[in-house]
């Protein structure tokens, strides 16, 4: 794993929001951020938060991340 940092914002209603260099990635709801939200509170450690935090966000930085040149 990378030393990427994530970190998150969980609201009352469920929703959970994934941040990455203070941008926000993903936007998680319903059932699937109530689990998320249970198994960070859960989690110990600041490597087992991050590694649920990389797990739930995927490969976002796969290509799909926007450009900061332009390409020629």
């Amino acid at each position: 794993m990378g030393h990427e940092t994530f970190t998150y914002q969980s609201h009352k209603d469920g929703v959970l929001r994934i941040f990455w260099e203070g941008r926000c990635v993903m936007t998680l709801g319903g059932s699937r951020g109530q689990k998320l939200i249970d198994q960070l509170d859960a989690a110990e450690l600041e490597e087992e938060v991050q590694a649920l935090l990389q797990r739930a966000t995927g490969n976002f930085k796969r290509g799909n991340e926007r450009r900061n040149q332009r390409q020629k």
